[in-house]
C-alpha cells in the first residue's frame, strides 16, 4: 500500500515530525514528555490541608471560604461563613461540600469564622470570641507596611436571600455587616469602620465592602463594592480622607468593584467583577488605563516581580499580566478535586513561596507548594511591600 501524509500537514510537518521521533527514540534532545495537561501551573497542592477541625467529626465541614491570609508559613489565617453539614459519604475537608455553601445551606452553624493554621493545617487557634462580628467574612489581609502585623478584616455580603437563613445567621433585614475590622494578631479588636446592618455611602457607612489595600505611609483603601461603585481613602487611624468612583458600566465606574491593588508608583489597580475587567487609577482617581475581557476578576495582587495575579471565579483560574495589562501567563482547572478550583475567589502567598487559595463554592481553603525544579519566573511571586526573607 502507497502511504500518503495527512492532507492537513505538510511534506515539512511530515519530515520533522519523523526527526523528533527518531531523536526521541535515541534520548535527542528532541525528547518531550507525551500526553496530560498542567493542572496545577508550577505547584503541587498538599492533600487534606486543613485538616477538619475538632468539633467537625464526620457531621460537619468547612462552608464558604472568603479568604485566606500567612503571616508566615506557621500562621495562617482563612475566614468562612460557618461550617455546614457534612453529606453522607462525603470527606469532610477535601474536597468540602462543592456547590453548597454557607450563604445557602439550611442548616448552617454560624461559628469558627476565623480560624489559624500551622504549616501542616491543624488548627492552633480559634477566634471565636469574634464569630458575632463577621456575617460573610469577604477578604483579609496585613499590611506590608506594619511591623505589627495586624490583620484586616472586610465583611460586606449579605448571608442570603432567603429571609430564615438571614434570622438564624443573626443579621439585620439588610442581611450584611458592611463593615471594616482590625486586630492585632492576638485577637484584639482595634478598629472598626462603619456601621453592622446599617448601609450607606457617606463618610462613614459602606455598601458592601469587599476588600482593602496599603500605602506606605499607613493611609489605607477601601473597595465599596457590592452595593456602592466606589473606593474610599482613610488615614492610619481610619479617618475619612477621600473617595473616588460611582456605580456604572462607563469607563471610570465600577459595576461590583471586588479587589484593590497598588503597585510601586502609587498607581491603584480595581478588580471591576461586574464589568469584567481591570481599571487603573491615580491617587487622585484619574482613570488611566482599562483591561477589559476578564470574565469575574475576584482578587488581584501586584508581586515583587512587577506583575499583577488574578484569581478569576468564572474561568476559576489564575492568570499573570504586566503591568501594562498583556497576559503573561494562566492556569487553573474547574472541579472538586484537590488542585482544582469552584469560583478561586482569594489567594496569598507566605515567605517560602507557598501559595494558599479559597473557593466560595468550593467551600475550602488549599495550600500548594511550588514542584521540584519550577521555573520561578512561573510561580506566584511574593506581594509588593512585603520583604524576602534572607537566604
Amino acid at each position: 500500500m502507497k502511504r500518503t501524509s495527512s492532507p492537513g500537514m505538510s511534506v515539512t510537518a511530515v519530515v520533522a515530525l519523523g526527526a523528533a521521533l527518531v531523536l526521541s527514540q535515541a534520548g535527542g534532545a528532541a525528547q518531550q514528555e507525551k500526553g496530560g495537561y498542567d493542572q496545577t501551573g508550577s505547584y503541587e497542592v498538599v492533600p487534606n490541608w486543613p485538616q477538619p477541625l475538632p468539633d467537625h467529626g464526620t457531621e460537619w465541614t468547612y462552608g464558604r471560604t472568603g479568604a485566606i491570609w500567612p503571616e508566615s508559613a506557621d500562621r495562617i489565617y482563612v475566614v468562612q461563613t460557618g461550617d455546614i453539614p457534612a453529606l453522607e459519604g462525603e470527606p469532610v475537608t477535601q474536597p468540602g461540600n462543592p456547590g453548597r455553601s454557607a450563604l445557602d445551606v439550611p442548616g448552617t452553624r454560624w461559628e469558627n469564622k476565623f480560624l489559624v493554621f500551622n504549616r501542616e493545617g491543624k488548627m492552633i487557634e480559634n477566634w471565636k470570641q469574634h464569630d458575632h462580628l463577621f456575617t460573610h467574612p469577604h477578604s483579609l489581609k496585613i499590611s506590608p507596611y506594619d511591623p505589627e502585623r495586624a490583620i484586616w478584616v472586610v465583611d460586606g455580603r449579605s448571608p442570603s436571600g432567603d429571609p430564615a437563613i438571614r434570622a438564624t445567621a443573626g443579621t439585620t433585614p439588610e442581611g450584611a455587616s458592611h463593615q471594616v475590622f482590625k486586630f492585632s494578631r492576638d485577637g484584639e479588636l482595634l478598629l472598626t469602620l462603619g456601621e453592622h446592618g446599617v448601609p450607606g455611602d457617606d463618610e462613614s457607612h459602606f455598601g458592601g465592602p469587599t476588600d482593602v489595600a496599603f500605602f506606605p505611609n499607613g493611609d489605607f483603601l477601601v473597595a465599596d463594592g457590592y452595593r456602592n461603585g466606589r473606593v474610599v481613602r482613610f488615614d492610619k487611624d481610619g479617618n475619612y480622607l477621600s473617595e473616588f468612583g460611582t456605580r456604572g458600566s462607563e469607563p471610570g465606574q465600577f459595576m461590583q468593584v471586588h479587589g484593590v491593588a497598588i503597585d510601586a508608583r502609587g498607581r491603584i489597580f480595581t478588580a471591576d467583577r461586574g464589568n469584567r475587567r481591570i481599571q487603573v487609577f491615580d491617587q487622585q482617581g484619574k482613570l488611566l488605563d482599562i483591561w477589559p475581557n476578564i470574565p469575574m476578576p475576584d482578587h488581584i495582587a501586584i508581586t515583587r516581580d512587577g506583575h499583577l495575579w488574578v484569581a478569576d471565579g468564572a474561568a476559576h483560574r489564575f492568570m499573570k499580566y504586566d503591568l501594562e495589562g498583556g497576559l503573561q501567563e494562566t492556569w487553573g482547572t474547574f472541579g472538586t478535586a484537590p488542585g482544582n478550583f469552584w469560583v478561586l475567589h482569594h489567594f496569598s502567598v507566605d515567605n517560602e513561596g507557598n501559595l494558599y487559595t479559597a473557593e466560595v463554592i468550593g467551600g475550602r481553603a488549599q495550600k500548594f507548594v511550588p514542584k521540584p525544579g519550577a521555573d520561578p519566573r512561573k510561580l506566584i511571586d511574593m506581594f509588593f511591600g512585603f520583604e524576602k526573607p534572607s537566604a
